[in-house]
């Protein structure tokens, strides 16, 4: 019995980055891709003169506008009436933004138990989700579709 409901647990998650923000669910073999934001933040640059204070304060501002939208993202696709609705909560990405959200107060602190990993991925978006899912595969042992890709690979292991 137990076992079945570890099979049906269903796990979140966020890759962010610089270029985006990826939402997706994991429930058994099943991965399902709820939303992907794009964004243009803008790089660090060395223009200005005197502007350049300037400059930093809106880079920094539209950081933290883009990192409040994924927060408020979050809790919209993983928290339904009042509870998470995840078993386990992985938050992975290539830029600094995934341990910002992690720490951040702007994320709803009822999400804050399940949060089970998080993790760093070389890309964003779709790449990141497939890298974030084999990277959570501790944390994430008894679903089955990490269950089937070991699996595949030790196939491949031993035809090799």
């Amino acid at each position: 019995m137990n076992s079945l409901l570890q099979d049906d647990q269903k796990f979140g998650f966020v890759v962010v980055d610089g270029n985006g923000a990826l939402y997706a669910t994991l429930q058994g073999n099943n991965r399902e891709i709820l939303q992907k934001i794009n964004v243009e933040l803008p790089k660090k640059h060395r223009k200005g003169g005197q502007s350049s204070v300037r400059f930093a304060r809106l880079r920094e501002e539209k950081r933290h506008n883009y990192l409040r939208k994924v927060a408020e993202l979050t809790g919209q696709h993983f928290i339904t009436n009042d509870m998470p609705n995840v078993a386990g909560l992985v938050l992975a990405g290539s830029a600094g933004f995934k341990t910002e959200l992690s720490e951040t107060d702007m994320l709803d602190k009822r999400l804050l138990p399940v949060i089970c990993a998080v993790l760093d991925v070389s890309y964003g978006g779709e790449n990141g989700l497939s890298e974030a899912i084999t990277l959570a595969a501790d944390a994430l042992t008894n679903v089955k579709f990490v269950a089937e890709k070991k699996l595949v690979s030790k196939f491949f292991e031993e035809i090799a």
